[in-house]
């Protein structure tokens, strides 16, 4: 048993028929005094029970092995000696042999199905072949997560009928019962080797989808990682050029507001500081871990501590770019609610703090409370044959509990994309009513599609897709899923580029205008210094920590006749 489990991967897959046949015999040779006997390894457990003619039934559970990782139960009923004790030379002790096996490596089949637990339980009685059994065995196997999105089905392993393997699964003489969420009971007419076979019930991908969605995926990602990485360095480029960030990400519906409520831009009143684009790389930093470990997380599987570990940051870096996308909610409802009299101490460092402490948290207490919910997470691929029971996996390192899918990753999602969805629609509902109060708007009905399309992008409200995975709608949101979400990050760069060229329109008319009231301040009051361009940085520039936007500038610029 020893030698089976350490030398598990260097073996080839014909001999495991051979290797399970040697235990067997081994098992079936075995001397000891007492009515019974038990063998443990770490993943592989054995007992031998000694038997008569006038057995009353047996029921063994994982209470009789210490190394048993899940809970099981099997019970065999009085009827199973009595076909070996009605024999012409039936001998005075019968042998049952029970193994139980943590690891499904040595009963892999062809499409290496997916097994509850990865347990397999066997039993056997020794020089008899037992089949046919009116009252049937009994297995039990439980989990600690619940099993309500899988189709499970009891199986048995039928050796010779795989084409690769020495043996394939099969569900003749088994029934399957469904008592909890949480246990399956198998009711068998036989002895073999036992599982639970599990399929995902209503989330499956068929093969012939797993390749334009992995190339989608791949591409997608590369590209919004990369355009990422371009948008940060344009604006590490444009400061150390300028000497202070441009202001390429003004919202166009602030701007358009403000031109209908003021009239012309007056340049004192645009004396803001950086946050928004702080706060705009910080979703872009998110956007690259996240593309980064989404790439780099199937390939990690077959490594259990880097998997884990894998897992843990996937889980962070998704948690961070969701958080981000609601600090951008929530900056675009400070501007376009609380336009003036915004001052918050420490402004960006507090929601850094948020932005990347809170997920960092979230994954902490998930990783000390219960660290066995990440690691290897399979995703059965059915194929386009008729028998549903041929599957394949694919597997990345991500949550392997469904019920911390549920609330750490769709319950964070959901509320997430609900916040930003309440504050697009009322950017949608102030847009409409500017257009209200304006004689001549159609003129401007390209540029609100755009803006409305870019909060969109900005807000994540691509990211709610998943919710509708759902019956006719599961194919559609799959590829739309996967395609904006992946090719998030070049969607933003596009944000960023489109809203630079409005600012270089802006900024151009912005200085005609700055000279015409120049001029006309000169003639007035030539006592009073022109006011600085919106293309001028400060020599005592805003610290990127706070955010504020006072009202007395703006007061006293609209006191003057030209304003």
């Amino acid at each position: 048993m020893k030698f089976l489990e350490t030398r598990t991967f260097f073996r080839k897959r014909q001999d495991n028929q051979r290797l399970i046949h040697s235990l067997e015999a081994k098992l079936k040779n075995a001397n000891f005094s007492s009515g019974n006997v038990t063998l443990q390894t770490n993943n592989i457990q054995s007992l031998v029970f000694k038997l008569t003619c006038d057995f009353s039934g047996l029921t063994i559970n994982s209470s009789y092995l210490e190394k048993a990782q899940t809970r099981h139960i099997m019970q065999f009923p009085t009827e199973l000696t009595q076909r070996a004790c009605k024999a012409r030379e039936a001998p005075q002790e019968l042998r049952l042999i029970c193994i139980y096996f943590d690891m499904k490596y040595f009963f892999q089949d062809d499409d290496n199905s997916l097994l509850l637990n990865d347990n397999i339980l066997g039993a056997s009685l020794v020089n008899h072949s037992v089949s046919s059994l009116r009252q049937g065995i009994n297995i039990s196997f439980w989990h600690n997560e619940s099993l309500e999105r899988y189709d499970l089905t009891c199986v048995f392993w039928k050796e010779g009928a795989g084409k690769a393997s020495w043996g394939a699964w099969s569900t003749a003489g088994c029934e399957t019962i469904l008592i909890s969420s949480y246990q399956v009971l198998c009711h068998c007419d036989h002895l073999t080797y036992f599982a639970v076979l599990m399929k995902l019930s209503s989330t499956e991908i068929s093969m012939e989808l797993l390749a334009p969605l992995t190339y989608i995926s791949i591409v997608g990602c590369s590209l919004s990682t990369v355009a990422s990485l371009l948008t940060i360095l344009l604006h590490f480029y444009s400061r150390r050029i300028l000497g202070c960030f441009p202001r390429t990400f003004n919202l166009g519906i602030i701007e358009h507001s403000r031109l209908v409520a003021e009239g012309p831009p007056i340049p004192h009143s645009r004396k803001k500081n950086n946050s928004t684009t702080y706060i705009h790389l910080n979703l872009h930093v998110s956007v690259i871990l996240l593309n980064i470990t989404f790439l780099l997380s199937p390939s990690l599987t077959f490594q259990p501590v880097a998997c884990v570990a894998m897992a843990a940051l996937l889980h962070y870096s998704l948690l961070s770019c969701l958080t981000w996308m609601a600090i951008e909610g929530f900056n675009l409802y400070l501007l376009l609610v609380r336009v003036y009299n915004i001052y918050i101490q420490r402004y960006i460092l507090k929601l850094c703090a948020f932005g990347w402490g809170f997920p960092g948290f979230v994954v902490l207490l998930l990783l000390l409370w219960k660290s066995s919910a990440y690691g290897r997470y399979e995703i059965q691929i059915k194929t386009s044959q008729e028998n549903d029971a041929n599957s394949q996996n694919t597997s990345i390192c991500w949550i392997k509990s469904m019920e911390i899918q549920w609330v750490f990753v769709m319950g964070y999602a959901g509320v997430t994309s609900l916040f930003n969805l309440v504050i697009l629609i009322w950017a949608v509902k102030m847009l409409h009513g500017l257009h209200c109060r304006e004689k001549k708007w159609e003129s401007r009905i390209c540029r609100d599609i755009t803006t409305v399309l870019g909060l969109s992008v900005l807000l994540g409200v691509t990211w709610s897709l998943p919710f509708f995975s759902f019956s006719d709608f599961l194919l559609p949101q799959l590829f739309l899923s996967t395609i904006f979400n992946s090719l998030y990050g070049f969607f933003l760069f596009l944000w960023f580029c489109a809203q630079k060229r409005h600012s270089d329109l802006e900024a151009e008319t912005s200085s005609s205008l700055q000279m015409i009231r120049t001029g006309l301040q000169s003639n007035h009051s030539p006592l009073r210094s022109p006011q600085p361009s919106s293309l001028t940085c400060s020599a005592s520039p805003v610290p990127p920590y706070g955010t504020s936007h006072q009202e007395g500038g703006v007061e006293e610029d609209m006191a003057h006749p030209e304003t």
